[in-house]
């Protein structure tokens, strides 16, 4: 069998596990789905050869190597590489450029009786295809921007539709001021290749059409890549209509009961209060724009809203703050950016009337 293998796009539409043998360091600054991180060498490890590599060559550099992975330590992360085949019989390894690292991991591995391929030019390689095709992509498509004001249970409509990507999933973020979701947000990078993974998943699938909630040039710190901004801006845009109190109740239940939950399985000692000061953060980055008299009723509701919480374990204190957030915030700075583009709007409705309307966009 072939050692080195280029096939990338049957590595996303397969899902093919990953083997990533770089040092922790390099991972956390960019990786691909369905990867674990089980080095050849830890970040120290890295940066004492790096140095040598740079005094005294690479037969030297490679001479350390394989001082200071040696013994124990080499058995130890070879039986974890093997761990993982096991598991994953498909999985393919990778270094960064394709070169040292991963050629010495696939030659233990193959002494102790076990073969795995290697990806031809490692990371680097890889991520270009998926850069690539990232700006390829939108000659495959036409896309539909799904718009309406927060609350309106877009991502909702976006999940029953399988021409659709969620982007504020990718980006783990809600794209608002309060719309930050517990965890951190992926790295840039992450974001654009898990991007790239749904995009070529959808193309190959025989989408012609694509449909992506409407999020502007960046989801909290994601930013969107230049090429799907440029073609979103000429797409159709589709408004979802909702009433008041539904979008009341679905931003209290995302806001709110399910972000308490996510900081409750989080394991925090005290859960409630991290909760209430990440939303009081939020609150005071919008300050300038709400106006101080504003801010401080909303302060005094969502306060009120707390202490009735603790008292009765009931959440509905909070429909009067998030009703006050809809009003007096959000909707106004909706109202000012769809009336600038009001000549894009294409079709309005409720979220049947949405979903119908796609689905024969989609079918044109």
């Amino acid at each position: 069998m072939s050692l080195l293998y280029d096939d990338f796009k049957s590595i996303v539409l397969n899902k093919t596990p990953l083997l990533d043998v770089r040092a922790p360091v390099e991972f956390k600054k960019g990786a691909f789905l369905n990867a674990i991180n089980l080095p050849i060498m830890n970040d120290e490890e890295r940066h004492l050869v790096g140095i040598c590599y740079k005094n005294q060559g690479n037969k030297k550099a490679i001479e350390l190597g394989h001082t200071l992975v040696s013994a124990d330590i080499r058995e130890e992360r070879i039986s974890s590489w093997i761990d993982f085949i096991d598991a994953n019989p498909s999985a393919l390894l990778y270094c960064f450029r394709g070169g040292q690292r991963s050629r010495i991991s696939q030659e233990w591995l193959r002494e102790r009786g076990k073969n795995i391929v290697r990806l031809k030019g490692g990371y680097k390689a890889f991520r270009a295809y998926l850069i690539n095709e990232i700006k390829e992509s939108t000659q495959h498509f036409k896309p539909i921007v799904l718009g309406g004001r927060t609350g309106s249970g877009k991502t909702i409509v976006l999940k029953k539709m399988q021409n659709s990507i969620d982007l504020e999933g990718l980006a783990n973020h809600r794209g608002s001021s309060f719309g930050s979701r517990f965890g951190i947000q992926p790295m840039q990078i992450d974001f654009e290749n898990n991007l790239a993974y749904e995009l070529i998943q959808k193309i190959e699938d025989g989408f012609k059409t694509i449909v992506f909630e409407d999020e502007g040039k960046h989801i909290g710190n994601a930013f969107m890549p230049e090429n799907l901004v440029t073609t979103a801006i000429n797409a159709p845009l589709v408004i979802l209509e909702t009433k008041m109190q539904e979008r009341v109740d679905i931003t209290l239940d995302e806001y709110v009961v399910q972000a308490q939950e996510a900081y409750i399985k989080a394991g925090f000692d005290y859960p409630f209060e991290e909760w209430s000061r990440s939303i009081q953060s939020a609150m005071n980055r919008i300050v300038k724009r709400l106006g101080n008299e504003k801010y401080t009723k909303v302060s005094a509701i969502f306060q009120s809203a707390l202490d009735e919480q603790k008292r009765s374990g009931s959440y509905d204190g909070y429909k009067e703050w998030v009703r006050f957030l809809l009003e007096e915030y959000y909707d106004p700075m909706y109202d000012y950016q769809i009336q600038k583009r009001s000549h894009m709007v294409s079709f309005r409705g409720d979220a049947d009337e949405v979903q119908n309307y796609i689905e024969k966009l989609s079918s044109r």
